[in-house]
């Protein structure tokens, strides 16, 4: 066996054993909530649900982890230096999402990039990041949030953005982000947020599972990029984002050495590359430099 087949031996052994890992987290979180649901809800309502505003809309808390992304961190996620990116490039990524074949997925007569997550979720919490960078290379979102993954979950109180009540203008492509729940827990599951259209509720059923996905499926995130390509689950542990606070990530992703920046913009540049097959690699100035070129490799197959 050559080392390079043997590299790539190890590195799908890595990704099913951090599927694994995930899909462990959720049945056990899954558990623990059926179990001991009235406690978490004494323990943690308490202190969660003042930072939670009746209605569904933006949250807030006394850190500021939840609300509306400042002009500051939203700025700093469009505008990652092209060196940084190019300096990243994918060494410290496994793998991207794979093809598929499946009918084009669009929107307003565009190709659609579809988020299915939960605002609990930890590993949507790590996703979150170089899935924001990858799309503001091709357009701007408005009303981006802020918010945190549960605190009783593990990976507690992961710092990350928020796709509910946000919006996102491209020229290129259309983007549906779906945050099915929050992170406050309610019995024994968390208070809803989004509802998923009944078409893009299809597309999670049809394609978050074997063999469109790695592992047993069923894990969140779940992306899928026009059709095109799909993936679940998070890209890097979550756990590099600790004790961090939204402003803190996005300042260090102009930094290439940083181990944050490594590991999202890593991410963003594959994310890239799959979007640019789906924009027909538009625009010339993101698809067609040799770091996005180069992150098409990373793009796994079915």
């Amino acid at each position: 066996m050559s080392r390079r087949v043997e590299q790539k031996a190890k590195a799908r052994e890595r990704i099913a054993a951090q599927l694994a890992a995930q899909q462990r987290a959720e049945r056990r979180r899954r558990l623990l909530l059926a179990l001991g649901a009235v406690v978490v809800v004494i323990v943690i309502v308490g202190g969660l649900v003042t930072i939670r505003l009746v209605g569904g809309g933006k949250k807030n808390d006394a850190t500021g982890a939840s609300g509306v992304a400042s002009a500051e961190i939203v700025s700093a996620l469009k505008s990652v230096p092209e060196s940084t990116f190019a300096a990243v490039g994918t060494a410290g990524v496994q793998a991207g999402p794979s093809a598929i074949t499946a009918p084009a997925l669009t929107a307003n007569g565009k190709p659609k990039m579809l988020y299915f997550g939960a605002e609990y979720c930890p590993f949507c919490a790590a996703e979150r990041w170089p899935v924001t960078v990858a799309l503001s290379r091709f357009g701007t979102f408005s009303n981006l949030g802020t918010t945190h993954s549960a605190s009783a979950d593990v990976y507690p109180n992961t710092a990350t953005l928020s796709f509910h009540g946000a919006t996102y203008t491209s020229q290129y492509l259309s983007f549906t982000g779906v945050e099915e729940l929050s992170n406050v827990p309610a019995g024994n599951s968390y208070e809803p947020l989004d509802t998923p259209t009944a078409e893009d509720q299809k597309i999670v059923e049809t394609y978050n599972k074997p063999p469109y996905v790695q592992g047993d499926g069923g894990s969140i995130p779940f992306v899928d990029l026009g059709g095109k390509f799909v993936s679940a689950g998070a890209s890097y542990s979550p756990d590099l984002l600790a004790g961090k606070t939204q402003a803190q990530i996005a300042d260090s992703l102009k930094d290439p050495n940083s181990p944050i920046a490594k590991a999202v913009v890593g991410s963003a540049n594959v994310y890239t590359a799959a979007i640019c097959a789906m924009t027909n690699n538009q625009p010339a100035n993101v698809c067609s430099t040799d770091t996005v070129k180069s992150a098409a490799a990373k793009l796994g197959k079915s």
